[in-house]
């Protein structure tokens, strides 16, 4: 499968494949659609990007397992919050913009990428954030009813939105104007931050989001 996906991505990249790493996720079944194609999700890095942080942490003396993407770490905050046999729909956002995808059972089901940056709805004004609101919430109810189209079988149960300056107002706007129920989630309902307590402000879980996602990864043999 990643030799084939090597195949198919050469033309797509920025980079000569033959200079990447390239590993791909596999995309659940639709069961009630048993005649369409399985479809995968494809991640490509430069092998001297990879290199890079590799040694970054050899000289930090820290045992690298795994490279995690940014996707699939918020795939594994998500599964705290399912609900058997429902979907789940999570947005974050970051200094690179917002991060929407959509899982059941652990698995990731579909991703979608929002060009607004977290320091875009921190720094915007009033008029210009109602601006930026209505662009989330469009492509968030594009992207809601595709899932609905594409995964049939499975209900969404609800979006939730990771933790924001509370006066931003966005998860109460979502709330609002989504046909999805919408709310914002604190991982300290979930997770154990006793050791860590700073962990339990939202302020925190917004710098830390992605890096406590990847934490939960678990390996399996």
């Amino acid at each position: 499968m990643k030799s084939a996906v090597r195949w198919r991505l050469k033309d797509f990249l920025e980079y000569p494949v033959e200079t990447a790493t390239v590993d791909v996720v596999p995309v659940p079944a639709d069961q009630v659609a048993a005649g369409r194609g399985r479809s995968v999700y494809a991640v490509s890095a430069r092998n001297q990007d990879i290199e890079s942080r590799m040694k970054m942490f050899a000289q930090a003396r820290i045992a690298l397992r795994v490279i995690e993407v940014a996707e699939m770490a918020q795939r594994n905050l998500a599964a705290l919050f399912e609900s058997d046999q429902r979907a789940l729909a999570m947005l974050s956002f970051s200094e690179e913009g917002g991060l929407l995808t959509f899982t059941a059972r652990g698995e990731l089901y579909l991703s979608r990428r929002i060009e607004i940056s977290l320091d875009q709805l921190v720094d915007s004004r009033a008029e210009m954030r109602e601006q930026l609101f209505e662009r989330i919430a469009l492509e968030l109810q594009r992207s809601l009813d595709h899932f609905d189209r594409q995964f049939s079988n499975i209900p969404l149960a609800r979006l939730l939105l990771a933790p924001l300056p509370e006066e931003l107002g966005l998860a109460a706007y979502l709330a609002g104007n989504l046909s999805t129920p919408a709310e914002a989630v604190n991982l300290g309902d979930v997770l154990d931050f006793h050791e860590v307590p700073e962990l339990r402000e939202p302020a925190e879980q917004i710098l830390r989001w992605q890096t406590l996602g990847t934490a939960l990864r678990l390996e399996t043999a």
